[in-house]
């Protein structure tokens, strides 16, 4: 069942057209990876999703994105709500500098209106548990989470992120900063949350790609070139663009 949807998408900043027509189906409780060379327009599509795109002054955008069947591209959209459903893991990660409790209620406190100790307690419980930090975590809760090492880090900001009820994880280069061990555990800790959310990652690292995905998009000048299984794409793509990225001609 497809999530998101975009139809004839496309994106100026000023300008300089970044996206070209772009058309793509992103599946529900799957990993899709969308990878290409730098500046081809990997991290703009991904910022479509929350309209974080937005936030940058002479953009513009034509077409449309349906997310759950919903353009998100509308004027009369909830910015607020569309941001808590579909939450962004940065390339480096960004815990505010508060407690990992703070942090974890952060979301419910600002929406969620006056919450009681036990159901913030249950939160911040299960949110860590989701993403393996709670045993870890659990006698540390009121020490700052600018003490975590840096794949703490990134599991905190998903946690975040599922403590508000995000269903759809956008992640940006999430393993960019980390060593190959902690990129492994946050691989892992991806395919395990595929079964509740539906995430697209953007990644250089065509392994990783090849690793977590279900579904891989090649973009290229700002135009998905194409887009359809990992293992089609990585084995037997059907553009020669394509078949010149992936086996290092260029890019």
């Amino acid at each position: 069942m497809s999530k998101i949807i975009t139809e004839n998408l496309n994106l100026w900043y000023g300008n300089f057209h970044a996206l070209k027509d772009i058309n793509a189906r992103f599946q529900e409780r799957r990993i899709t990876a969308i990878i290409g060379p730098s500046g081809c327009g990997k991290s703009t599509l991904l910022r479509v999703f929350n309209r974080m795109n937005d936030l940058i002054e002479g953009v513009r955008t034509t077409g449309k994105v349906l997310i759950d069947a919903t353009d998100i591209l509308a004027n009369n959209i909830d910015l607020v709500a569309l941001r808590r459903k579909v939450g962004m893991v940065f390339q480096r990660p960004n815990p505010f500098p508060l407690s990992i409790y703070e942090n974890i209620v952060f979301g419910e406190r600002i929406h969620g209106g006056k919450s009681s100790r036990s159901k913030l307690d249950e939160i911040v419980e299960t949110s860590l548990k989701r993403v393996f930090l709670w045993e870890e975590l659990k006698d540390k809760l009121h020490k700052s989470a600018l003490n975590l090492s840096l794949e703490q880090k990134q599991r905190l900001c998903i946690a975040r992120l599922i403590a508000v009820k995000s269903n759809i994880l956008l992640m940006d280069e999430p393993c960019s900063s980390l060593d190959p061990q902690a990129t492994s555990r946050v691989e892992e800790l991806m395919r395990e949350l595929k079964n509740n959310y539906t995430i697209i990652i953007v990644t250089h690292n065509m392994q990783q790609a090849a690793r977590v995905s279900d579904d891989t998009g090649f973009m290229l000048l700002g135009e998905l070139v194409e887009f359809g299984r990992s293992e089609d794409i990585f084995t037997a793509p059907k553009d020669k663009r394509t078949e010149d990225y992936i086996t290092g001609r260029y890019g």
